[in-house]
């Protein structure tokens, strides 16, 4: 897979490729990373990527020629183009899954009062990480990045992938370690007797209970399975 990111700050991204699972990816040869400058597409001397809105209005706009310019150096007729913006739809387990089946994805980070509406028809989608501001856009394509790369082959073990929260839109089951008890709170016995069928089936109870105290809203937009609610009427531990 290759990622490629447009952007006004290439130097946001130092950090952020040398994390362990996005190093271990590139060592491997199972991700290659570009950086493109938007601000190397920018024409004059000082070469300003922002103006003020037509119309007037607070702020500043991103130019749409020097974006434009470099969306397009940086993407190829399989490239899928996607900007970081707050009118993109949100970003989930499932797109995680989608986006990583593609091969060349090119995250374009937007900033000040967002991208000159021309820059969007140069995009395939948009796409948000949640209902909330950033300074930029580097950060959530950092976000999904992550969660992309570690769903690649040969990055992190498949079984370690399964059980994960929102993989089956519940959360994840309560997890323990040693030592067995601590401050007087003691690791369920049943995850102490070697029982697998029993463990299992505690890990799936815990996991809707988890998910119906902390998620309440994932219950009301994914409802209960008749399976689901048989397992919560087991209340041996």
């Amino acid at each position: 897979m290759k990622l490629t990111y447009v952007t006004m700050f290439p130097e946001n991204y130092d950090g952020f490729l040398e994390t362990v699972q996005i190093k271990r990816a590139r060592n491997k040869g199972i991700l290659t990373t570009q950086i493109v400058d938007i601000r190397d597409y920018a024409d004059g001397s000082f070469r300003h990527l922002d103006d003020s809105p037509c119309g007037g209005g607070a702020g500043m706009v991103m130019r749409c020629e020097p974006v434009i310019k470099a969306i397009r150096a940086a993407s190829s007729d399989n490239s899928r183009i996607i900007l970081m913006d707050p009118c993109g739809k949100p970003f989930t387990q499932k797109k995680a899954h989608e986006l990583a089946e593609l091969e060349d994805i090119v995250f374009v980070a937007g900033h000040y009062e967002g991208f000159d509406a021309r820059v969007y028809d140069e995009a395939d989608e948009c796409i948000s990480i949640g209902d909330y501001i950033l300074t930029g856009g580097e950060l959530a394509s950092q976000v999904i990045s992550d969660a992309i790369v570690r769903l690649l082959d040969g990055v992190i073990r498949k079984e370690s992938l399964q059980e994960e929260s929102f993989e089956t839109m519940r959360l994840e089951y309560p997890q323990y370690t040693r030592p067995i008890e601590f401050e007087g709170k003691r690791v369920p016995d049943v995850l102490l007797s070697g029982n697998h069928a029993k463990i299992n089936a505690w890990r799936k109870r815990k996991a809707l209970e988890r998910t119906m105290q902390y998620r309440k809203d994932l219950i009301e937009k994914y409802p209960l399975t008749d399976a689901e609610r048989e397992i919560l009427r087991d209340h041996s531990d």
